[in-house]
């Protein structure tokens, strides 16, 4: 299958083709489509090649277009205009494979959009779609896509999203006239994988209610089922607390496909170099350190653990706390003993065998470096992160 996207270097069109050269090149295989040829079409290419490239497509997404224009007659031109150019030279070679085009919301010219010229050039380039539809047989799938978000958008351009991950992430300032203001967001790679459906015959189709979509198997227009309605406010404080995570070490949740999971995966995007790594609070002494890594909002905080050769560490228990020690270097001895009993269980734990050992609450614990020349690494869960008000941490040797 050969793919003509146009737009290629734009937000939608550089993420579509990366992930189509993924497919190509046999690095995603999730896929039943195989891909011959992808080719690139942006404002800066050779006008001649899109007449060669029309002759041999497959499949088209026409994701050229223009959104800040410097004069809004440039909407009309280069967002219907363009469409045009690439119908015309499809007809010239009889090429009537499917062709999408990627619309706007605000062609519905609804409410606030009702004197978009953006919308109304949209609008005309889906009727110029759907006209080459009729009179080709052409498969045609027209999406109105709503704000989109994602890594590689462009701040100060794209969205107010990108750049307000990038100058939060940059230490720039942002403004905000009215943390109420909702937006309907897609995020990018929801887009990529509902283009994958596309290329499979299995687009999502629907038809409009004012402007809201309702899926419908035959409905005229197309769309990507998952959006996300957030406000403004949340998407500032949810970048706050992203910013804060090296200091504070807190994970805020990020539930699978939810929007904060996407947009700390932006967000993270946009970081400079001196903020991809950071310090971690190694806390030494003469045994070895103790450093916390990572902590969770519901789900606990990770450790890791370093004691130096024949260094006993622990030697103490908890009433609901409890944990996991995961040796991942070096020679150790574990061992646990039920509180106000002989009781003891012994666990020989190695770095070539990982695996994961239980402290038991109720049970004293200890953790031994066996070796006499090397370090003893192990990485700790507790089911808590630790409250120094309430550590429920009390002394008391194993044996």
């Amino acid at each position: 299958m050969n793919i003509l996207v146009t737009g290629a270097k734009g937000f939608a069109g550089r993420n579509l083709v990366e992930n189509l050269r993924n497919i190509r090149d046999g690095k995603n295989r999730t896929r039943s489509f195989q891909i011959e040829e992808i080719y690139e079409f942006d404002i800066d290419t050779d006008k001649a090649l899109l007449d060669e490239y029309c002759a041999k497509a497959d499949f088209v997404f026409n994701l050229a277009g223009v959104n800040r224009p410097k004069d809004n007659s440039e909407f009309m031109s280069g967002n219907f205009g363009f469409a045009s150019e690439l119908l015309d030279a499809l007809k010239k070679h009889n090429n009537t494979c499917p062709v999408m085009i990627s619309s706007s919301i605000q062609a519905t010219l609804i409410g606030r959009y009702g004197e978009s010229d953006y919308g109304k050039s949209k609008l005309a380039g889906e009727n110029l779609f759907f006209d080459y539809g009729k009179e080709t047989g052409a498969k045609v799938l027209v999406y109105r896509f709503p704000n989109l978000f994602g890594k590689w958008s462009r701040p100060n351009y794209n969205s107010a999203v990108a750049t307000f991950c990038n100058n939060i992430a940059n230490d720039l300032p942002i403004q905000v006239n009215d943390r109420s203001t909702q937006l309907e967001l897609l995020y990018i790679d929801d887009l990529v994988e509902e283009m994958f459906d596309a290329l499979e015959n299995k687009e999502h189709h629907c038809e409009y209610d004012g402007l809201e979509p309702v899926a419908k198997d035959n409905g005229k227009y197309c769309y990507v089922p998952t959006t996300h309605k957030v406000t403004l406010g949340e998407i500032v404080d949810l970048l706050e607390s992203f910013k804060a995570q090296p200091s504070t070490l807190l994970m805020p949740e990020i539930p699978d496909n939810s929007f904060a999971k996407k947009l700390y995966s932006m967000y993270l995007s946009y970081l400079p170099k001196e903020k991809t790594i950071f310090d971690l609070k190694m806390n030494c002494d003469d045994r070895g350190s103790f450093t916390e890594l990572l902590k969770t909002a519901n789900c606990g905080q990770f450790s890791v653990n370093i004691s130096k050769p024949g260094i006993t560490k622990g030697q103490h228990w908890h009433n609901s706390k409890w944990e996991f020690f995961i040796v991942v270097a070096g020679h150790g001895l574990i061992q646990e003993r039920k509180v106000g009993t002989d009781e003891v269980i012994e666990f020989e734990v190695s770095g070539d065998r990982i695996q994961a050992i239980h402290m038991l609450p109720g049970y004293t614990h200890n953790i031994i470096n066996l070796s006499d020349t090397e370090n003893l690494v192990t990485v700790m869960w507790a089911n808590e992160q630790f409250d120094p008000q309430h550590p429920d941490t009390f002394f008391e040797v194993v044996k």
